[in-house]
């Protein structure tokens, strides 16, 4: 083989047609200046069409060796650079038939690390690591070919639009548009590191000679085998602020339902009522409760049985959408079931409801301020059990069986922008299920969700999370992107990638304190109302049982 030093050429020969013409002569080292000139442009193209670094380089050093045999065949030689490119597409298309695949579709995840060195750097400071490369290429693939070739020259081309116009005949702004749309359609989280990848996988000098000791046999290299990707490593545990939150968020749920229940039968006034009260809060604690132990019972038989562990993954999954559907119509009608036998219960003992405090609209049964805000109550709270026809309360600040607030709600059912209750919904929501922007609580669905069940966007759960980005558990977690968890199935999953797209760890851990103050928080409002009920209305309640 030969040394750089016997490729070096008079300075004068530096056009692609004098190029050209000495190769013809015989003069290897021209071809060597050819090779240098263009390996940037041919392996860049390559990898865009093949998605695989290795691939992607054996096809390019093809193109070179079959463009030494076709020299003569070359009619303008100032045309040298897109007759190389020509070769290099043919190569290309003629690999995606024979292997009967599409880059964006099959391309492999680029997990053969041997990239060709440079001289400066050893091998080991060159090699890509398997799962950096597959990342790479998942994120590129997303980028159609017109806009993903000059991404791939631009970060090869030292970020120079000028080359990468010249390199694929384009103007200038259309190398820039291509590449702003290219941007657009990679995400935000992995384009530094695409970014970084490209300009360490530059082939460097050896390339050059690759190619050179490869003419006189005129044989093209077989492309190199592809590695095998590594196994799936069994989920890991949940960070213990990430551990926390869900645990403090599943108690918010259950101090929610447990505050109900006292403020329920504080407001009672008969026995029936009484009665009514006990079986309707331990079926709908049970009815939270029953499928949180059958998942745990799944849990455990895929700990037990990994064969069968995804069939019971997406069974859990159906368990909880089983839930989420019948639990809040259960719970309404119950409601409703309340308010009907409060009024049945008026009729039936009028004189259990003698004092002034059980009329209906009695100031110590609801509270609602004279000060208002855009007509609505600053503040419309309801400590009485509501009869049949009862409007909800609403207000700003709202409060009671059924609270519709403006800005905070707490109560058996509460919908606010900050809402809290055994059924809530809103942009911040804690109770035993709710549905929000950021949910929190034993069954929780929004875009940031955490409890013992999570289902959102990003989940977090003690027992089962199912997100469409990403999930993580100490039991199921289920994603689209990303999953961490014992039973984890998702694009990446308990994999250095997925605890990578995942989050920075310091910007989970905040998070994760935040929201564990965001749940102790909310706790507070349903125990200051449960202590006003019993004030108010406890004592009468006690003096009936007398």
């Amino acid at each position: 083989m030969m040394n750089m030093s016997e490729m070096m050429l008079p300075p004068e020969l530096t056009s692609d047609a004098e190029l050209v013409a000495a190769s013809l002569a015989g003069d290897r080292n021209a071809f060597g200046r050819i090779v240098e000139r263009y390996q940037r442009l041919l392996c860049s193209l390559a990898y865009s069409g093949t998605g695989n670094l290795s691939e992607s380089e054996d096809v390019a050093q093809e193109a070179f060796v079959e463009a030494w045999r076709q020299l003569g065949k070359l009619r303008e030689p100032e045309k040298l650079r897109s007759w190389l490119c020509g070769i290099l597409r043919h190569k290309v298309s003629r690999l995606r038939r024979s292997d009967h695949r599409e880059p964006v579709r099959g391309a492999e995840s680029m997990d053969a690390a041997g990239e060709l060195n440079s001289d400066d750097e050893p091998v080991a400071d060159q090699t890509m690591r398997e799962e950096e490369q597959a990342m790479m290429w998942n994120a590129l693939a997303r980028v159609p070919e017109i806009y993903r070739e000059p991404l791939v020259l631009y970060y090869r081309e030292h970020r120079s639009v000028e080359h990468v116009a010249s390199a694929l005949d384009l103007s200038e702004d259309a190398v820039k548009q291509r590449l702003s749309r290219g941007r657009k359609v990679l995400q935000d989280q992995v384009m530094a590191f695409v970014e970084g990848a490209l300009v360490r996988s530059t082939p460097g000098k050896v390339f050059t000679v690759g190619v050179l000791a490869m003419l006189p046999a005129m044989v093209p290299t077989t492309a190199k085998a592809a590695g095998v990707g590594a196994a799936a490593v069994k989920g890991g545990m949940l960070a213990k602020t990430t551990g926390l939150a869900t645990l403090v968020a599943s108690l918010a749920g259950v101090f929610s339902a447990i505050m109900s229940l006292r403020v329920a039968l504080d407001q009672s006034r008969t026995q029936r009522e009484r009665r009514a009260v006990v079986r309707t809060t331990i079926g709908c604690i049970g009815g939270v409760f029953a499928p949180l132990v059958v998942l745990y019972a799944m849990r455990a038989g895929a700990y037990r049985w990994p064969a069968g562990s995804e069939v019971l993954a997406w069974s859990a999954q159906g368990v909880v959408l089983l839930f989420m559907v019948i639990w809040p119509w259960a719970f309404v009608r119950v409601l409703r079931a309340q308010r009907v036998l409060r009024s049945a219960e008026r009729r039936r003992h009028p004189e259990r409801f003698e004092h002034e405090a059980d009329h209906v609209g009695a100031a110590a049964g609801e509270y609602r301020s004279k000060a208002t805000l855009l007509g609505v109550p600053l503040v419309h709270v309801r400590f009485a059990q509501a009869d049949e026809g009862a409007r909800p309360v609403c207000g700003w600040i709202a409060g009671g069986d059924r609270a519709f607030g403006l800005l905070l709600a707490w109560g058996a059912v509460a919908v606010a922008p900050i809402s809290i209750g055994a059924l809530s919904a809103g942009i911040v929501s804690v109770g035993s299920l709710g549905f929000g922007v950021v949910s929190l609580g034993t069954v929780t669905v929004g875009l940031l969700s955490v409890g013992c069940v999570a289902v959102g966007m990003k989940a977090y759960a003690w027992l089962s999370a199912l997100g469409w980005e990403s999930a993580q558990s100490g039991g199921f977690a289920i994603a689209r992107h990303a999953a961490e968890g014992p039973v984890a199935w998702a694009e990446h999953a308990n994999s250095a990638i997925a605890r990578q797209m995942l989050a920075n760890p310091q910007a989970e851990r905040d998070q994760m304190i935040f929201l564990i103050v965001i749940a102790i928080c909310a706790v507070v409002p349903t125990a200051i109302y449960a202590n006003v009920v019993r004030r108010r209305l406890g004592r009468r309640r006690m003096m009936n049982d007398q």
